[in-house]
């Protein structure tokens, strides 16, 4: 026993030491300038960050935009997934395959192409100067609209897939057995289906939210400088500013809030699950 668990350490040692030189140890020193000013540990780069009104609204501009990309996302992905669910065995394996598709194209690729459809002369405009909705090209690009369309097409798929999963392994006769008993299709989705499929909405508003805080390339084409979230403001502190500090400040509050975002969906779900049990 003793000898396989040594062999076991053996096999793992080589990965766990890239991991520990070539990720965590970097960013370790990074996280720490954060806390760092003047060769003192403080708080004082925290308190200079916060202090700017255009700071401030960058974070609450990512925080509103995540929750929204996230809430959106779980209304119309039960939806989806539902139907997916649902399909014959044929028509759900293209159905997975077309969720799955805008996952193998570059986000660059994805996002450049809503400047087609949104731009002056794109599709949108067009089609409303067609049918008479406006004499004038509406200006979507660079708007926190264009952001959360963007962000919505390229996370949309992480909240579908755990949902589909979830719902296969729902129990086939919960559903039946609501109604026969005489729950709306309302009562049905809000005491039965939501409750046993917790975890994947958990998993999916995870990958979604935090997706939408970290996205880089979707905010800075569709947003510039007009939108600028917490990474295009992280970015322009490094690229431009050269402002390491305020950099690893805002690191920080991505990787803070990333976890806090796991953290309190998690408890949701379980004192939902308690409630229910």
């Amino acid at each position: 026993m003793f000898e396989n668990r040594r062999i076991g350490l053996a096999l793992i040692a080589p990965a766990t030491l890239f991991v520990l030189l070539g990720f965590i140890l970097p960013v370790l020193v990074l996280l720490a300038g954060a806390f760092r000013a003047d060769g003192a540990w403080t708080l004082a780069n925290y308190i200079d960050f916060f202090s700017r009104p255009l700071n401030q609204e960058v974070f609450l501009r990512t925080l509103r935009l995540g929750f929204w990309v996230t809430a959106v996302s779980a209304v119309i992905g039960y939806g989806v997934a539902l139907a997916v669910v649902e399909a014959g065995p044929r028509a759900k394996g293209r159905l997975v395959a077309l969720l799955v598709l805008p996952l193998m194209i570059s986000p660059v690729a994805r996002t450049y192409a809503w400047l087609v459809i949104l731009g002056r002369t794109g599709f949108v405009n067009v089609a409303l100067g067609w049918v008479g909705l406006t004499d004038e090209p509406i200006r979507f690009l660079f708007t926190e609209t264009a952001v959360f369309i963007g962000l919505i097409q390229l996370f949309f798929p992480l909240m579908v897939l755990p949902l589909i999963s979830s719902l296969e392994n729902l129990p086939r006769d919960v559903v039946p057995a609501a109604r026969v008993l005489g729950a709306s299709w309302f009562s049905v989705f809000f005491k039965v289906i939501l409750p046993l499929t917790r975890e994947g909405l958990v998993v999916g508003g995870t990958l979604v939210f935090v997706g939408s805080l970290t996205a880089y390339v979707t905010p800075a084409i569709l947003g510039g400088s007009k939108v600028l979230m917490l990474e295009t403001l992280l970015y322009q502190r490094v690229a431009v500013a050269n402002d390491y500090a305020s950099a690893a400040v805002i690191a920080v509050i991505l990787i803070v809030m990333s976890v806090a975002a796991n953290i309190l969906l998690r408890r949701l779900a379980s004192v939902k699950r308690r409630r229910t049990a």
